[in-house]
């Protein structure tokens, strides 16, 4: 349910951001830079309201719907710590982290287009209330304004947004198709994930190096650690998929397979169904209920019951597995970074995203 008070404006902290123990920095000069950043993250959320404002009544209302319903700004603050390595916040950086977080916001509209979601951030989504034509033109609008955002931040800023939407497109247009008939579908899914996720996380990273002057040594160490990071964070969102509601938004368990949506789960279950019949026999009733569940006249109670066997599954644990490979190859990245508390941050925040289960 969204909140009185929207959890998209007000003071926000770099641990609450990346999901970290409020108690990482504990030292003087960790403090310091923890103050640093939570200034920034105060300038760029008052910062985007006005970014997002436009000479059109029902454009205000649709492209800040999702920035009211929430976030937590995890992309602008993971380019406002990299500038620490830097000389810090500067007008460039904040633009460059609204930036950022536009583009996010407007991969939402398209993703929950094709998806057919009909909630987001506990809110109906855009689509659903507006129509799939309005969700559409909303997220072209903020994909136009972040590029005026960036336009004036140089060519390497410039070509790096645009490289990002089009890994962003080519990403989305990957999903849709699937794998081609020679090619391994659990690579292709997480080539996907690379280019729908770990990409904008890899951008915002890059940004906050490239626009504070940080020894260019850094960008190619945080652009690996931005990818993986975000290949782990859709993974375990695969795992979380299959648990149960626990809080009040109602979520049915297996949204993304209801949808369509084959997740590792699903696919490591197909490849083990080639010589398991046990695993065969709950591949062939997943895939029964989900087809017929798209037609709206599944049985929900035997759709939920075969979710919550695949949530037991053995191919969740390795799931879970996999998701722990990719934070910490994300970690071991991060090497070429001196020690300190930029690269403690980005270390807590890569253990944290494999360690959370909302």
């Amino acid at each position: 349910m969204k909140s009185s008070a929207p959890a998209g404006r007000g003071a926000r902290s770099v641990s609450s951001a990346l999901g970290l123990g409020e108690k990482v920095f504990s030292t003087a000069e960790e403090r310091q830079f923890a103050s640093a950043v939570e200034a920034g993250l105060e300038q760029v959320e008052s910062g985007l309201l006005a970014a997002m404002s436009f000479a059109d009544n029902l454009a205000d209302v649709t492209s800040r719907y999702l920035l009211d319903a929430g976030g937590k700004r995890v992309r602008p603050t993971l380019a406002l710590l990299t500038a620490q390595l830097g000389k810090g916040n500067s007008d460039d950086v904040i633009v460059a982290a609204q930036a950022i977080e536009i583009i996010h916001l407007a991969s939402l509209y398209h993703d929950d287009v094709m998806d057919e979601a009909q909630m987001r951030r506990g809110v109906p989504s855009a689509q659903s209330v507006w129509g799939n034509s309005v969700a559409i033109l909303t997220g072209d609008l903020l994909f136009a304004r972040a590029s005026k955002l960036v336009a004036g931040l140089g060519e390497t800023v410039i070509r790096l947004q645009a490289d990002t939407f089009e890994r962003l497109c080519l990403g989305q247009l990957h999903e849709t198709i699937g794998p081609k008939d020679d090619q391994d579908p659990i690579a292709h899914y997480l080539d996907v994930l690379a280019d729908k996720t770990g990409s904008l996380i890899a951008a915002a990273a890059q940004i906050g190096v490239i626009l504070s002057g940080a020894p260019a040594g850094y960008r190619a160490a945080v652009t690996t650690f931005g990818e993986k990071v975000g290949v782990a964070f859709q993974l375990v969102d695969d795992v979380i998929d299959l648990a149960p509601p626990v809080d009040e938004t109602g979520k049915n368990p297996g949204t993304d397979l209801r949808s369509g949506v084959a997740t590792l789960p699903l696919l490591f279950l197909r490849r083990q169904a080639a010589t398991d019949p046990d695993a065969a026999d709950l591949l062939t009733r997943i895939e029964r209920d989900v087809n017929i569940a798209q037609y709206g006249e599944a049985d929900e109670v035997e759709l939920t019951a075969a979710i919550a066997e695949l949530r037991a599954h053995a191919v969740t644990q390795q799931t879970i597995d996999e998701a722990h490979r990719w934070a910490r190859e994300a970690v071991e990245a991060l090497a070429p970074l001196p020690a300190g508390p930029v690269k403690k941050a980005l270390t807590r925040f890569a253990d944290s995203i494999v360690e959370r289960s909302s």
